[in-house]
């Protein structure tokens, strides 16, 4: 049967193939919450996603068997991890049973009548999305959302809410194996955040316009009525803001709405800033997340939440109680003084920032980053001049391998080749081949009071917790 246009009626029973990524674990959970009846299935499950779905009692099966749809569901959710090859994706196109893709059915069941509020960009989409929730949440908005990273405050990825408002992250990463077109599109979109526009998803896309034309079919379907915030002084963002037939808000250094950091408090790790509309004062407060480029995610996110209502106190006591996302500059451990700094940046913008950001917060303390090229950008020859300046405001830095990476692979990031180029520049760089290797090495190098951040998009062998451990070990203090 080929893909639904509509929701099958009556919809009672829905599978999820891919369940246990973070997004599909976290529709399932909509769609229990919803009443539906869930079941799902993946390739390998395991905690935390494993436990999520067992909390929700959503019945999951491993592997992606055809026999996984033999209880016939009302409707199947395709996530894009699944490929047309595997047996139960032949399976479901050979029968009769209705499929969709997972941003199609989060449209029809939880977008259709919200403001929804899609925070989109290259950088800056989880932190600001998270924010822009909270925000709406403190001021009693009670919002639906969806994150790409768990939201300390609420400590789940997504939730339906019981407001107007839908606060989504919206992805330009393709949809499914039989829609390549970006997830953000499928989001109806009344109010737009922009955050940035980079290359980036090298395995598809092949140049930086091709990115920006799925941005530029983002903005084209803002209805009239609808709004843009947009990072104004951004290149990418600026060469597409004339696909827009809405209002736009521009933020940014010298535009309609602008920042200035007042100040960051070591001891707290919370800074101090200023939001500024026309060149005026709107708001100054403080807030856990520290940077220049966090200021104008934060800019934004507060752009949004006044062009909603939101009055000026509600905004200082969201600002005052948002604890933060995981794995973005999360502290996960102090063993011996030695703070150690989980992050997800990959991409070389990101790593470029998220240093400046640390660098702010801890000041003059000795910072170390060991960064794991993963992502399927990161990982290829693509960015290996941008790389080399990445890392300027680290003291010590240690490459790993590249996930994935067979020897010789021709379009491959050399990270050899990353550590001659950063000590040209100053940085002492090494590479090595392990988890375990890296954690032998800098917990022995390490000093009371260094800064150890480590970079992955993914889960890095497990580094975090044999880092922490041997830490706790040479300095006795706890992890």
């Amino acid at each position: 049967m080929p893909h639904a246009d509509s929701l099958p009626s009556p919809l009672r029973s829905i599978h999820v193939m891919g369940v246990a990524g973070t997004a599909m674990a976290a529709l399932a959970g909509m769609l229990k919450d919803a009443g539906f009846t869930v079941t799902g299935s993946d390739g390998k499950v395991y905690p935390p996603m494993s436990d999520y779905l067992a909390g929700l009692e959503i019945r999951v099966m491993e592997g992606y068997s055809a026999s996984n749809l033999d209880h016939r569901p009302d409707l199947v959710v395709v996530g894009n991890v699944i490929r047309a090859v595997y047996d139960e994706a032949v399976a479901l196109t050979a029968s009769d049973i209705p499929y969709m893709s997972f941003p199609e059915v989060l449209g029809h069941l939880f977008l259709e009548d919200s403001h929804s509020v899609v925070v989109a960009g290259t950088h800056g989409k989880t932190t600001t999305t998270a924010l822009s929730a909270w925000l709406l949440e403190s001021a009693g908005r009670k919002p639906g959302f969806l994150v790409g990273g768990v939201a300390r405050n609420f400590d789940r990825t997504a939730r339906r809410g019981g407001g107007e408002v839908f606060v989504i992250e919206g992805d330009e990463y393709d949809t499914a194996f039989f829609d390549k077109g970006p997830k953000f599109l499928h989001y109806r979109p009344k109010t737009v955040i922009l955050t940035s526009i980079e290359f980036d998803h090298a395995d598809i896309y092949t140049d930086l316009d091709h990115v920006k034309d799925s941005f530029r079919r983002l903005l084209r379907i803002i209805p009239e009525s609808g709004l843009l915030i947009a990072r104004g002084d951004d290149p990418g963002v600026a060469s597409v803001l004339g696909e827009a037939r809405c209002a736009v808000w521009s933020y940014g250094p010298g535009q309609e709405w602008d920042g200035r950091i007042e100040g960051v408090d070591p001891a707290t790790g919370r800074m101090t800033f200023t939001v500024l509309r026309a060149g005026t004062p709107v708001l100054t407060t403080r807030s856990a997340l520290v940077g220049t480029h966090n200021l104008y995610n934060q800019v934004a996110a507060v752009a949004m939440a006044m062009s909603r209502g939101v009055s000026m106190d509600d905004l200082e006591q969201g600002f005052e109680t948002f604890e933060g996302i995981k794995r973005r500059q999360e502290v996960i451990g102090d063993p011996g003084g030695v703070t150690v700094i989980d992050d997800f940046a990959h991409h070389p913008t990101a790593v470029k920032v998220t240093i400046e950001a640390l660098r702010q917060r801890f000041g003059t303390r000795r910072l170390w980053v060991i960064w794991e090229p993963r992502s399927a950008t990161s990982r290829r020859a693509v960015f290996q001049e941008a790389y080399a300046e990445s890392f300027d405001g680290a003291d010590m830095v240690v490459i790993a391998r590249p996930f994935g990476v067979t020897p010789g692979q021709a379009d491959a990031l050399d990270a050899d080749r990353l550590v001659v180029d950063l000590a040209t520049r100053g940085v002492d760089a090494l590479t090595l081949a392990s988890a375990g290797e890296i954690a032998q090495t800098v917990a022995a190098r390490a000093h009371p009071m260094d800064v150890i951040a480590i970079f992955s998009n993914g889960g890095f062998d497990g580094l975090h917790a044999t880092l922490l451990r041997n830490l706790g070990l040479r300095f006795g203090g706890a992890a």
